[in-house]
């Protein structure tokens, strides 16, 4: 099981520095990815949500710019977005960034995505919201060819190319795309079409219904469990703001052993704490800590 960080950005704030300082510091503590959570504009729904916190769960670099800056200050690292919200972006042009990082960083890309849920944004980027899903699997399709080094011809519902090459190809042969959401039609999805499940913050004892179903959509599409991964994400954050509803400290290593125990391949940990983690030296403890705990 792979063990990967979030990047707090709210709470470490835009300058470059301190987000390398985070992102190199897990490199060195051998953590074997880091994910980018993205929001392209707040809209007023959010924007209220977030006075009510001392920090904004918002505020964020668009991933693939900020992949590109990680990616040459890091070796080893893995970079995955968590999630792209792809239905509200151009599909040639996320082919296009994300063969771009895939490149520059030397294969490290797992580009993951989501059909997203908030429509004022859609709206703002000119994107329809009502065929989001179906439009997605669309994408994939499209991304997966013009990754390949051949001309693309491509006639579907929602796309038209005619021999079209993206000229800089991923070093992975395609990237993987990993789908996240919960919803039945997600999972019969990722099944059908996806390289893995972003399940997000879901503790395992609410994870393994999931899981057992997705794993019986597998077997459906004709595919191998292995060829789908797993990822869940804990959070150091106060407990009684997490999903578990548990007010006492999380024993972290019974938690890894149960994701495990789950067949999870990627557990990711998210030291976005509100406020309570003030300084990058804070968040680099924090994720040290968990690592020494967990074991792996």
């Amino acid at each position: 099981m792979r063990l990967g960080v979030v990047l707090p950005q709210p709470e470490l704030g835009p300058d470059p520095v301190t987000l390398g300082d985070f992102v190199q510091a897990a490199e060195a503590l051998g953590y074997d990815h880091v994910v980018l959570y993205e929001i392209v504009l707040k809209t007023h729904d959010i924007v209220l949500k977030d006075k009510k916190k001392p920090s904004s769960p918002n505020d964020w670099h668009d991933p693939f710019i900020l992949m590109s800056y990680l990616a040459g200050i890091t070796n080893k690292l893995r970079f995955t977005t968590g999630v792209t919200i792809l239905p509200s972006r151009p599909t040639v042009l996320v082919a296009k960034q994300a063969a771009g990082v895939d490149r520059l960083s030397g294969g490290r890309l797992r580009l993951g995505v989501s059909v997203g849920w908030n429509r004022g944004e859609f709206q703002a980027m000119g994107a329809e919201f009502g065929n989001r899903g179906k439009r997605m699997e669309e994408q994939i399709a499209i991304m997966r060819e013009l990754w390949k080094p051949e001309l693309v011809t491509f006639k579907g519902r929602y796309h038209d190319l005619e021999n079209v090459n993206l000229g800089i190809l991923p070093v992975q042969q395609p990237i993987p795309v990993w789908i996240g959401g919960y919803a039945d039609t997600v999972l019969r999805r990722i099944a059908r079409i996806g390289d893995g499940w972003c399940a997000n913050i879901v503790p395992p004892d609410r994870a393994e219904p999931l899981i057992e179903r997705l794993r019986d959509y597998v077997e459906e599409a004709g595919r191998r469990p292995e060829d789908v991964g797993i990822s869940l994400c804990a959070t150091l954050n106060d407990p009684q703001e997490w999903r578990m509803g548990k007010a006492e400290p999380v024993d972290w290593g019974r938690f890894a052993q149960q994701c495990h125990d789950l067949g999870v391949t990627d557990m990711e940990i998210s030291t976005t704490s509100f406020g309570n983690l003030k300084t990058v030296e804070e968040h680099i403890d924090a994720i040290r800590q968990f690592k020494e705990e967990v074991g792996y």
